[in-house]
């Protein structure tokens, strides 16, 4: 690791959003415990994360999200009558996801003013110390899991690190895109990035993919951030100007993410990470086939 980069161990969950493209779905579950075959999407994230050297989540949540914190606790009459009935391996599979002791924070968003507001409000737990920003809408598929992938690279190089994918030309008016300025392998040294440019306007065609590393600068940023693209405190705005006086290294990680707040994207996850299930791929292939 070098010496101008501190150990990554905080990671921000931002899951106050209303999940309004997965309606009615998410009228009274969050979004983020939606199942992706027999686990909720959040699963797959905090797993994600916990492979990557995470050793405290900190969840940015709202109003009617408290299924979350319940999730990652103890269910004590449900332990109990799976152990009554030998279900012993359920029940392994139930209390390895569970929180350890001061593993978990939440703290409230108390309104809906974007993604870079979203981070802002973990600063007090976060401190003076890097952190990884997850999407929880966002499953990768990846081995190693994607921000592993960037963990990595940031041990060799430090500073602010991003997570890409290159998306179709005719797409990048849709996203974050980045501006590169070198390239070695998947490592991208960026000059710049651009929140949903013009059509034919894109810098390039690598969008930015909802893993982040970035520096506690960014809270001193996004505290006096003017409102951006939709009216909200937009991340992409304040990593623009943190820029200005630290480095950001993009990284096209391995793998195939699936935006899971989107009901097609939920759907080809489903179907995705079930065929690729040992216990149940045989038998999933066989249902979907059925249906064609």
């Amino acid at each position: 690791m070098t010496a101008h980069s501190r150990r990554l161990r905080k990671a921000v969950l931002p899951v106050a959003g209303l999940g309004t493209r997965v309606l009615p779905g998410t009228k009274t579950t969050p979004k983020e415990l939606l199942n992706v075959v027999d686990r909720p999407i959040l699963s797959y994230i905090v797993e994600e994360a916990r492979e990557a050297g995470i050793e405290h989540i900190v969840f940015v949540t709202g109003r009617s999200k408290g299924a979350i914190e319940d999730y990652f606790d103890h269910q004590i009459e449900l332990e109990a009558q799976l152990l009554a009935k030998g279900k012993t391996d359920i029940l392994e599979a139930m209390i390895a996801e569970l929180a350890t002791a001061g593993e978990m924070s939440f703290t409230r968003q108390m309104q809906p003013l974007g993604l870079g507001h979203a981070v802002w409000c973990a600063r007090d737990i976060i401190g003076n110390e890097p952190f990884a920003v997850l999407l929880p809408d966002v499953i990768v598929d990846s081995q190693p899991g994607a921000l592993k992938q960037l963990a990595e690279v940031y041990a060799e190089v430090g500073g602010n690190v991003i997570g890409v994918e290159a998306v179709p030309e005719t797409d990048t008016h849709k996203y974050g895109i980045v501006d590169p300025e070198t390239r070695d392998g998947r490592r991208i040294r960026m000059k710049g990035m651009v929140e949903k440019p013009p059509r034919g306007d894109a810098p390039s065609n690598l969008s930015i993919a909802g893993r982040y590393i970035l520096q506690p600068e960014i809270f001193s940023i996004l505290e006096n951030q003017p409102r951006g693209a939709g009216g909200e405190i937009q991340l992409t705005d304040g990593m623009a100007r943190l820029m200005k006086d630290q480095t950001f290294t993009a990284v096209e990680y391995e793998g195939v993410t699936h935006d899971c707040g989107d009901k097609i994207g939920l759907l080809r996850a489903n179907v995705a990470l079930a065929l690729k299930r040992p216990d149940l791929g045989e038998a999933a292939r066989a249902a979907i086939t059925a249906l064609l």
